[in-house]
């Protein structure tokens, strides 16, 4: 990832606003030094620059939950950065998901309890399929299958969904049997993404952003906030 040049203030600082890159949610304000946006691009974890304790740290770096860097930029006027994250927890010291839930419930978030499934990586799969569908590389398996047409993807479709099933009853037949799951876990999962990888070349091929399903699952889940 390329380091952006903001126009640091008289006191060496710069403001980095941080926005949860699922769902595009600020989560907090900090600020960044030419030090801490360094390490931010070079790790890929999210450091800022203390005021109160006139030092570099990390996010995260006690509590445990680290703040994973998607994506940064500059506003126009190139004074203040924008960074997108995958957040592994709570990122309020007051256990708030955001440092802008004034007046909601504290609630508590553990690391441990509620991980960060890493969704936001997501889009950048989203962005190699559109390179594929423009540039169409000859070597790309993603060309070949978007030359095929909905034929060929919708047929992957329904070969990878039903090997997602026999992996699941292999999984689910050796849990009833007190079996060792790990090879069968990993399987299954390696089906999934599968499964996952070709909906979404079929929601190019056919021209159907994914934002536009997502949109359509937060409709649901607010008409029937119980499901």
């Amino acid at each position: 990832m390329n380091e952006p040049r903001p126009a640091w203030g008289s006191d060496g600082l710069a403001p980095g606003i941080v926005q949860d890159a699922g769902d595009g949610r600020v989560l907090m304000l900090g600020w960044l030094d030419a030090e801490a946006l360094a390490a931010t691009v070079t790790t890929g974890l999210v450091h800022f620059h203390s005021r109160s304790r006139g030092r570099l740290w990390r996010k995260g770096e006690a509590s445990g939950n680290e703040l994973s860097l998607e994506g940064l930029a500059l506003d126009c006027d190139g004074d203040a950065l924008l960074l997108t994250v995958s957040a592994a927890g709570p990122t309020c010291h007051t256990g708030s998901r955001s440092c802008f839930d004034a007046g909601e419930p504290v609630t508590s978030w553990p690391q441990s309890e509620r991980p960060a499934q890493g969704f936001a990586w997501l889009e950048q799969l989203w962005r190699t399929i559109e390179d594929r569908a423009t540039t169409r590389p000859a070597d790309s398996y993603t060309t070949r299958l978007l030359d095929g047409g909905v034929d060929q993807v919708g047929r992957k479709i329904a070969e990878e969904a039903t090997e997602v099933l026999i992996a699941a009853k292999d999984d689910a037949a050796a849990e009833d049997a007190g079996q060792d799951r790990d090879v069968l876990r990993t399987a299954l999962a390696g089906e999934l993404a599968d499964l996952v990888y070709h909906s979404l070349v079929l929601c190019l091929e056919r021209s159907v952003p994914p934002a536009e399903v997502l949109g359509i699952l937060r409709a649901r889940a607010g008409a029937h906030p119980g499901r």
